[in-house]
């Protein structure tokens, strides 16, 4: 470590960088970010992600050189309180969620935050994903209760966005301990079929091409259509699935597609809801205790007690 900090290079695990600068409070600072490419520095999604750092904090100090290749980030306080963000469309809302996910328990002040643009694309984990897989993680911590809630209020398909998630958040100065050996058997599997700005039956395609693989497996699978309209339908037509499968104790393995966005080649809603099966009878069989998605919230308790969260793979 230098006087400057924490010193690295290039744009790999940009968020990770800031989120555990942010959580430890140390300084850090990242050199040759993309610089050779032929468009060297900071993309837009990654300042508005920065943006968005600075509004749940207090007193950082960010700097960033002419050609955005080189970022100082000196963390502040972790405030929290009421934040209104549009999340640049490039990316989707979780991207900038599973960061507050990971922070929001550590801030001074319950979190409210307002989050803006694309709640489902095909590279980030969409806000049902989170909502199935990371809340009921987080509870097992002990962050639960009546303020811990991610509410999809308009959904925004890419690449136009048009979404809006509200997420709140407790306060926990504490984290309970944790401990995951043994998935477990799948004992039901739940799911959301979503689409915006195109048939409602597109949903219900998804859901009957989905059940037709899955009930193959279980009985007890329930799949919920969900077809936002008008305001709430955001700017861009698509549909989607998310799937969730809940074992005996308590572990929650996940599955989701999205549509690709328009003007890409198109996809049949059928053709869809069996991919997502099959992703999901893929993640059972590698029986992943650990959601990727959900590794940033894991990383967060190595700041709080040791032997916090141990888990296990078969």
């Amino acid at each position: 470590m230098t006087s400057h900090g924490l010193t690295y290079e290039g744009c790999n695990f940009f968020r990770q960088r800031l989120i555990l600068s942010t959580l430890s409070g140390k300084r850090v600072k990242i050199r040759n970010i993309r610089s050779k490419d032929d468009n060297p520095g900071l993309r837009d999604f990654e300042a508005s992600f920065i943006r968005l750092l600075d509004k749940i904090t207090n007193g950082t100090r960010i700097e960033i050189n002419q050609t955005g290749t080189v970022l100082f980030y000196q963390p502040g306080l972790l405030y929290g309180g009421s934040v209104e963000h549009e999340c640049n469309t490039q990316r989707s809302v979780g991207y900038y969620l599973e960061a507050l996910i990971m922070l929001a328990p550590f801030m001074k002040n319950s979190l409210r935050a307002v989050l803006k643009g694309v709640t489902n694309d095909q590279k980030d984990p969409s806000v049902d994903l989170l909502k199935a897989t990371a809340v009921p993680l987080m509870k097992k911590f002990g962050i639960d209760g009546d303020g811990l809630e991610i509410k999809v209020v308009k959904r925004g398909m890419a690449p136009g966005g048009g979404g809006e998630v509200h997420f709140t958040c407790p306060v926990r100065r504490t984290i309970r301990p944790v401990q995951i050996t043994d998935p477990g058997k799948i004992k039901r599997i739940r799911g959301t079929a979503y689409s915006v700005r195109v048939s409602p039956q597109m949903a219900n395609r998804i859901v009957d091409s989905a059940r037709s693989i899955l009930n193959k497996f279980i009985p007890d699978i329930y799949i919920y259509t969900d077809h936002m309209k008008g305001g709430n339908s955001g700017k861009s037509p698509g549909f989607g699935l998310t799937l969730v499968a809940e074992t005996l104790n308590g572990t929650f393995l996940a599955a989701e597609m999205v549509s690709p966005p328009q003007g890409d080649d198109p996809m049949l809603p059928e053709d869809l809801g069996k991919a997502c099966a099959k992703l999901l009878l893929e993640e059972v069989y590698r029986v992943g205790t650990a959601e990727a998605m959900a590794s940033l919230t894991i990383i967060r308790t190595s700041f709080r007690k040791r032997h916090l969260f141990f888990f296990q793979r078969h």
